[in-house]
């Protein structure tokens, strides 16, 4: 559990959490709050499950991922956790809708839809969070502090201690 929260407090994972946090921001508000120019929730969960066959659940998700998710992101509150649910999202949306589009965004509108470059970018900022954690100034910082001074109190051993101990 303590790896969920262990961060090694660095600007560089604050920088890429918060900009994340941001881009993501933007699309969850269309989703769910109907914000710069998006479907807001109902259209949002009408889309993914007529025109797109995904169930309610599964639609469901992906708003509150990119909407509530993007807060707790810009928070550090979970951040491993959100961050691997923005993979999982943009491994879907690359694999149902822009990969026929090829790689390269439509910035002309000389193709038929959006090619994967921004997925691309948010998977990969997302696995570097997964991998290192939230960095300085993160909601999961404070909490893993809090969990490591227990355990080394003796109230919550963890596996990893107990085997330094012998």
């Amino acid at each position: 559990m303590l790896w969920l929260f262990t961060t090694h407090g660095s600007v560089g994972m604050f920088i890429v959490r918060v900009t994340l946090a941001i881009v993501i921001f933007a699309h969850g508000a269309q989703k769910l709050l109907g914000w710069f120019g998006g479907q807001g929730f109902t259209g949002t969960i009408g889309f993914f499950t007529t025109s797109m066959g995904l169930p309610w659940l599964i639609a469901f998700l992906v708003i509150i991922g990119e909407s509530i998710g993007s807060l707790s992101l810009l928070a550090g509150f979970l951040t491993r956790f959100v961050a691997a649910s923005y993979i999982l999202i943009m491994l879907g949306a690359v694999a149902m809708v822009h990969w026929p589009n090829g790689f390269f965004m439509n910035w002309f509108g000389q193709q038929q839809g959006e090619g994967f470059e921004y997925h691309l970018l948010i998977m990969g900022m997302s696995l570097a969070l997964l991998v290192e954690g939230g960095g300085a100034w993160s909601v999961d910082q404070l909490i893993a502090r809090r969990m490591g001074q227990r355990e080394w109190a003796g109230t919550q051993p963890s596996h990893a201690f107990a085997q330094s101990k012998q």
